[in-house]
């Protein structure tokens, strides 16, 4: 009997919690959903209509409900926080992680928010707004201030004493942090060298000096690149004076890999990545109809420009046949060099200190390909028509269009970037207009030129 894939498990499941809450077996639905961890409870919800959304909610045993918003998408979850009461609200946020309660209080309306702020105890109040003061995509939005901190000059039986008083280590916790008695970052030891090192060793003489601080005004970006080139599994959050502030742990940065690659893959459609799948019609309407408008336009800027030849159409109905061949052609080209361009500098291996290399590179490979096509399609069509100038004028406007395909398809991302516009967001809808206006230009005006 053949396994049943991640995903086939999770439709069926799915599908069994849908058809109970459709017959009304709410007692079945809620042991169904009792043993579900965290992430499966926040996938049903994503996956279900929004009209069922409330019901599983109030289904969810409320003691998981802090981890389940923790786990769902942005715009669910502002469907279920706007059914909680504040109150409701701060009883759930005492269970979460600073980090993950700032992000969920960062998605709640002002009133809501200081509701919120009001009804928690002075502690959790101070510690939220402690981490909200960072800006959003920072490390110190991200981080998490349950930390475990030693001085420099205990040995390490002073430690393990305290370690078995204190009966249990904050999630995840891989090392320790040294600091000073102003709780100024000194560095950091790890769990391994405490359990392994002998009880009379000084805390000083065990310090990994590979382990950095990480600024808090640190994008998110670089401290995943960070994690990523140090294979780090957690990690120090340091002010600008270097006191300790908290740490960056690895699910942490995994959440932020997987959202940028979510952020790039949507905004190429032109759709937030937060969308949510079952949003109402009218909704999600509202949220494609401003990106199909953009669209709109620059697709009546080609049609301008073909406009200007409609004479020539008149007298050599075969241009219309081929028109689109040399736009489509050079869409192709310049998404690809864009899509590598962007991919680039996601990863930081993109920017002004080698962007003039990469785009000689990409002309290059522009003009070759160019040639290469140029020289195949003037083939087809000299054969197909008997018509050697038809051939070489599309050959041309072909080579020109790969060429300036590879242009723009490196210099769009780097300028959108400079004027702190997403390039995976606008570069798409931009390098396909430059194509197709440069394209039809290329060739329905040399066709003009030569063929008339």
């Amino acid at each position: 009997m053949p396994e049943v894939s991640e995903q086939e498990f999770n439709q069926q499941r799915l599908q069994q919690v849908n058809e109970a809450l459709g017959s009304g077996m709410f007692v079945y639905v809620r042991k169904l959903l009792q043993n579900m961890p965290a992430y499966d409870l926040a996938l049903i919800l994503e996956s279900s209509t929004t009209k069922s959304r409330p019901v599983l909610w109030q289904l969810i045993d409320p003691d998981f409900h802090g981890e389940v918003l923790e786990e769902l998408n942005e715009e669910v979850r502002k469907g279920i926080l706007k059914s909680m009461r504040p109150e409701k609200l701060a009883a759930v946020a005492e269970g979460m992680d600073v980090d993950d309660l700032a992000e969920v209080l960062r998605t709640l309306p002002d009133s809501i928010f200081n509701q919120v702020l009001n009804t928690m105890d002075s502690q959790d109040r101070s510690r939220v707004e402690a981490a909200l003061a960072y800006q959003e995509d920072t490390a110190g939005a991200i981080m998490n201030t349950d930390t475990i901190t030693l001085r420099p000059d205990v040995s390490v039986d002073v430690v393990l004493r305290y370690l078995r008083q204190k009966g249990e280590l904050p999630e995840a916790t891989d090392s320790f942090y040294v600091v000073d008695p102003k709780n100024l970052f000194i560095g950091a030891v790890s769990l391994a060298s405490i359990v392994t090192a002998k009880t009379d060793v000084i805390v000083s003489s065990l310090i990994n000096a590979e382990i950095e601080a990480v600024p808090a005004d640190m994008t998110e970006q670089d401290v995943a690149q960070l994690f990523e080139r140090h294979d780090w599994f957690s990690a120090p959050v340091v002010d600008g004076s270097g006191h300790l502030l908290g740490r960056i742990t690895i699910d942490d940065v995994i959440d932020i890999i997987r959202e940028d690659a979510e952020h790039s893959m949507m905004s190429m459609a032109g759709l937030d990545d937060e969308a949510d799948t079952f949003a109402p019609v009218i909704k999600s309407t509202k949220q494609r109809s401003l990106w199909l408008g953009v669209n709109l336009i620059t697709a009546l800027m080609a049609v301008a420009v073909t406009s200007m030849f409609e004479g020539i159409f008149e007298q050599l109905a075969i241009l219309a046949v081929l028109n689109s061949l040399v736009p489509s052609m050079g869409g192709v080209a310049g998404n690809q060099t864009l899509t590598l361009v962007i991919r680039g500098m996601a990863l930081g291996h993109v920017g002004e200190s080698n962007a003039r290399a990469l785009l000689t590179k990409e002309v290059a490979i522009g003009f070759l390909n160019g040639i290469i096509w140029a020289v195949l399609i003037a083939t087809v069509v000299a054969v197909w028509k008997q018509d050697l100038m038809l051939g070489a004028v599309i050959a041309f406007a072909m080579l020109m269009n790969m060429t300036a395909a590879g242009l723009a398809g490196v210099s769009i991302p780097l300028l959108l970037k400079r004027l702190k516009i997403d390039p995976a967001l606008a570069g798409g809808v931009i390098i396909t207009t430059v194509t197709d206006v440069l394209g039809i230009f290329a060739f329905l005006g040399t066709a003009t030129l030569f063929l008339t």
